[in-house]
């Protein structure tokens, strides 16, 4: 994964700053990371003259400008670009730095004139353009968003989908396409019921479409697959097919309260997880395997999930 180096690695913003972020933090367990800081790597220092993204009128472009210097370094950011997405290797997704006017997603400051004060609009910023263009069905955020539990949520899934489809494609082999699909069946299904389908078929028939072609086609649709969130009902659909894998077995009562949980998550009172801590623990108690594979139970590790601060040394109930 690619991150922003000033995400906690360096001091490398404009100001000589580092930007502590809880969640990198925490990801570090768990991925590789690839830091990066386009300001530096075209040359310049730290700490630097701020720049900005401003319209040029005379051209109709967007041009990366270092005001205190009147320098132009948009065909330097570019370049840049270019020569970096070419080293990469493997890579599952990007944590940018968001409102930034080279990684920003989003909120970017344009300004209306290169020697402009007023900001015309927002946008993104050069280098965050450039990877949604190179890499738009990756898992691409902002450290700003990732601050929304949803966002937040969806960019895992998605993060950890690919890396796991990565890693089957890196072996070339048939039955680790099989076991992937088998055990992202149902994530496949919250996302989209039609390319759960289609995507059965290519794997029914990769004999005869040879293993190369069925992992590039597989690897297309699922990412087409997992570019927006699934919808609460679809969720909620899963739910209910997981539950005909062991509704026989349960008692009226057990029946009742799975039910309430699932129309409490349908409703937006309780949070998803208890449903799937119920499905779990159905699925342990009746030995159900093929349950307890499945990915959308725990499509990324639990401790990354978004949880309320506990002080333990604050008294919370004092005036």
């Amino acid at each position: 994964m690619v991150v922003s180096k000033c995400l906690g690695f360096e001091h490398c913003r404009w100001n000589a700053q580092v930007i502590s972020n809880d969640f990198v933090e925490l990801l570090k367990k768990y991925v590789e990371f690839k830091t990066v800081c386009p300001e530096v790597e075209i040359g310049l220092g730290v700490p630097r003259n701020p720049i900005r993204v401003a319209y040029d009128p005379g051209s109709g472009s967007l041009r990366l400008i270092q005001p205190a210097t009147g320098s132009d370094l948009t065909e330097k950011m570019q370049e840049f670009c270019n020569k970096f997405f070419e080293s990469l290797e493997k890579v599952d997704g990007f944590i940018l730095k968001g409102s930034s006017p080279s990684c920003g997603l989003k909120n970017v400051k344009v300004y209306a004139g290169i020697g402009s004060p007023y900001v015309k609009e927002k946008g993104r910023g050069f280098f965050g353009s450039a990877v949604l263009e190179k890499f738009p069905r990756l898992a691409v955020e902002d450290e700003e968003r990732l601050s929304n539990p949803l966002i937040r949520e969806h960019f895992l899934t998605k993060l950890f989908a690919l890396a796991g489809f990565r890693k089957a494609n890196e072996t070339s082999n048939a039955a680790e396409l099989v076991k992937f699909h088998s055990e992202n069946k149902f994530l496949l299904m919250a996302y989209s019921q039609g390319a759960m389908r289609e995507l059965g078929k290519l794997v029914a028939n990769q004999n005869a479409a040879g293993i190369e072609k069925s992992f590039l086609l597989y690897r297309e649709t699922l990412e087409n697959a997992l570019y927006r969130p699934p919808k609460r009902g679809s969720v909620v659909n899963v739910l209910s097919h997981m539950y005909g894998y062991f509704s026989q077995s349960l008692n009226v009562e057990e029946k009742k309260f799975f039910a309430e949980a699932v129309e409490n998550y349908r409703k937006g009172i309780t949070p998803l997880i208890v449903s799937l801590n119920l499905v779990r623990s159905y699925a342990i108690r009746f030995g159900i395997d093929y349950l307890l594979r499945q990915s959308f139970l725990e499509p990324y590790p639990l401790e990354l999930m978004e949880r309320p601060t506990y002080d333990e040394d604050r008294d919370y109930w004092r005036f």
